[in-house]
């Protein structure tokens, strides 16, 4: 049986890449990533948030840089990516989780620009994070973790959100298909469904004449079962993030975990 691992050095001499790093699931992850021991490069389109994300990492005395760039250009990326090969030489932990809520409307308003934002940002730059960072993890193999979301996935129940969710089940399967591929590189792929977590990603949703568009239903008091209705934490996403990328999971990949307390159960 492997015994447990040290936290603060579980993921020494590892270096992570680490996307919408600037705030939120991405802020989070770095931090704890970086308490673990590893390098980061963290990579949001917010030079200042991420700047200052790199900043309470070297304040605490981990290594880190900041990178501003937008995850639907494939040329930032590779640029990421060359950057983390030029300071590190390797990369080991991948945490591709910059993404938009976008716009949420009923589908004869929805736009096709609508649609196209938030499949280039939250699919296709998925996409593009982990195609160009496939050269440096077969180097030793590695772990990629995905943000998702229980919406498209596990409930269908939030009316309007359909290129979003639709983005969101893409994620799942993108992420299937290359944990078998890439499995013998020794890359595991995974990937995390959140519910309700406090984080500001809400105050950038857009919706439109959403009123009366959800059928009616009523639920038990409390929306997340689990903590009588109160959200998540970044704090206990980051650490199922550092739980995927250490090697307690060794033996995880192509799986979808859901942290939500049982959220999805309940509205699905």
């Amino acid at each position: 049986m492997t015994p447990l691992i040290d936290f603060k050095t579980s993921l020494k001499d590892r270096v992570a890449l680490v996307t919408g790093a600037g705030s939120g699931i991405g802020k989070g992850a770095a931090l704890i990533l970086a308490a673990a021991g590893a390098r980061v490069l963290g990579m949001s389109r917010t030079r200042e948030e991420v700047e200052r994300t790199v900043q309470e990492i070297t304040q605490a005395g981990g290594e880190a840089i900041a990178f501003p760039g937008d995850i639907s250009t494939p040329a930032d990326l590779e640029s990421a990516v060359t950057e983390v090969e030029k300071r590190w030489g390797r990369l080991d932990i991948v945490i591709a989780n910059a993404g938009i809520n976008g716009t949420w409307a009923p589908i004869e308003e929805l736009t096709v620009d609508n649609w196209n934002t938030t499949i280039a940002i939250n699919l296709s730059g998925t996409f593009f994070t982990i195609k160009s960072a496939a050269r440096l993890l077969k180097r030793q193999g590695g772990s990629v973790i995905i943000t998702s979301s229980v919406n498209g996935t596990r409930m269908f129940s939030n009316t309007g959100a359909t290129a979003y969710s639709c983005s969101k089940a893409g994620q799942v399967a993108l992420a299937k298909m290359l944990a078998l591929e890439l499995a013998r590189e020794k890359i595991r792929v995974n990937v995390l469904c959140p519910g309700a977590i406090t984080t500001h990603i809400e105050e950038s949703t857009k919706h439109i004449h959403l009123e009366g568009l959800r059928p009616r239903v009523v639920y038990p008091e409390g929306s997340i079962p689990l903590k009588d209705g109160k959200p998540g934490s970044v704090e206990e996403v980051a650490n199922l993030i550092w739980f995927l990328a250490s090697d307690l999971a060794s033996h995880i990949s192509g799986t979808e975990i859901f942290i939500d307390g049982a959220e999805s159960l309940l509205m699905g």
